[in-house]
């Protein structure tokens, strides 16, 4: 596997300060991937933001796993939601040209 994509969760969790048990509760309610090449755990890179996101969660405004299942879950609803919005409006927008 292309390992460029990955970073390994000692190396995430040594950089924000953060327990690799963090990582492993983030996976056990599904909310990230973990990858495992060469019995090394990774993290896909484009999972970091998310991450960070939970990270803040959890740690400043004290959430606790639940909760950011909960939110994390109605977050992408939401832009799924705004997503749909726009597909539509740019439909509308080409039948109101006529």
């Amino acid at each position: 596997m292309d390992t460029t994509q990955l970073i390994s969760i000692q190396q995430f969790c040594t950089h924000y300060n953060v327990p690799i048990k963090f990582i492993n509760a983030l996976q056990e309610y599904e909310l990230i991937e973990i990858t495992i090449t060469n019995n090394q755990d990774y993290l896909q890179t484009n999972q970091l933001n998310a991450i960070e996101k939970m990270m803040r969660m959890h740690y400043d405004l004290d959430i606790n796993f639940e909760g950011i299942d909960a939110i994390y879950n109605l977050l992408k609803q939401v832009e799924q939601l705004q997503e749909e919005v726009r597909v539509l409006k740019n439909k509308l927008s080409v039948y109101e040209g006529f």
